[in-house]
């Protein structure tokens, strides 16, 4: 018998820029299914990530093969630590969402996909990642304060073939990533301020995600994706590459394979939502800047939820609320 939606409730996963030292702490001592997921995790990738992502060092927690597979293990393990208080044990969630690497959590909570494949996978991502662009060539960084269509047309018109420079991530009406190669978006980021940015900030990435230059990521990420068994989701997940639910496994590979080059469209996954009649949100995992995009959607009812859960204070919140 399928477990009726819960139609006014969506879960949502946090992507790379999320993550702390120390993150899951105190889920891992209260929830035993917390502590099943960390252990999982270094059981798989067969190193002690949990270690890392306890006791750092930041600096190796900032490396993007660390990173991806820290933010997933630290988001799954909220996920279970709710579930293992009672949520979602007669309903399901109507819908889930993920921020970039944030979508594989998604599709874990949703049942497409094992834990452990998962966060194998994404320490593939983000090895391959790393290894697309060299150091120092690349850079990306938030412009803050200009709308999405004057952006765009910004960095249509810098990029060159000789300094390339593309929108990665849109992170709201107030809030747009460019990404590309170190020249590329400098020139774009002068032009940008001139144009009437009110900030552009620079970002501590050690890549240019989510533009062309991942490219050479995307054949070796699907010779990784070939290997995992994709299973259609209990509820369907909303993409970032086409700010859609999709509930066909098929589709699931393809569409983890162009994200990896393709913007991430949190803007539009946020008013799909609300438009869908969504009017709970839960971020599960470390942070609270998903519901930071929802909260500035366009028609978000008031008396909306946009809850969170990274800690027994914010898990207890939560399960507050759903009661």
């Amino acid at each position: 018998m399928s477990i009726p939606a819960l139609s006014h409730l969506a879960l949502l996963f946090p992507g790379q820029g999320a993550q702390a030292v120390g993150m899951g702490r105190e889920l891992i001592a209260s929830s035993s299914a917390a502590r099943h997921t960390f252990a999982e995790a270094d059981e798989a990738l067969g190193f002690s990530l949990s270690r890392v992502i306890l006791e750092g060092p930041a600096d190796e927690l900032k490396r993007t093969a660390v990173t991806q597979p820290a933010i997933v293990t630290t988001s799954v393990a909220a996920y279970r630590a709710l579930q293992e208080r009672g949520a979602f044990a007669t309903t399901t969630p109507a819908f889930a969402a993920g921020h970039s690497l944030g979508e594989y959590a998604a599709l874990v909570a949703a049942g497409a996909v094992a834990f452990a494949a998962a966060v194998k996978a994404v320490r593939a991502r983000g090895t391959f990642m790393q290894e697309a662009v060299p150091e120092g060539q690349g850079a990306m960084a938030a412009v803050l304060g200009m709308d999405a269509a004057t952006i765009r047309a910004v960095v249509g018109e810098t990029s060159s073939d000789d300094a390339y420079v593309a929108c990665a991530n849109f992170n709201g009406p107030e809030q747009t990533v460019i990404a590309g190669t170190t020249k590329g978006v400098e020139a774009a980021s002068a032009a940008l301020k001139a144009k009437g940015a009110r900030r552009v900030l620079p970002l501590p990435v050690s890549a240019p995600f989510h533009c062309r230059l991942m490219a050479p990521v995307q054949p070796r990420l699907d010779d990784v994706l070939a290997g995992v068994a994709f299973r259609a989701p209990a509820f369907p997940v909303v993409t970032n590459v086409e700010a859609t639910p999709n509930a066909d496994a098929a589709r699931i590979r393809p569409l983890l394979v162009e994200q990896v080059t393709a913007p991430v469209r949190f803007t539009e996954i946020a008013a799909f939502l609300v438009s869908a009649g969504v009017t709970t949100f839960v971020e599960v995992g470390p942070g609270k800047t998903l519901v930071g995009i929802v909260k500035r959607a366009p028609g978000l009812p008031d008396g909306a939820k946009l809850l969170n859960v990274e800690d027994d204070k914010s898990l207890a919140a939560t399960l507050a609320a759903l009661a």
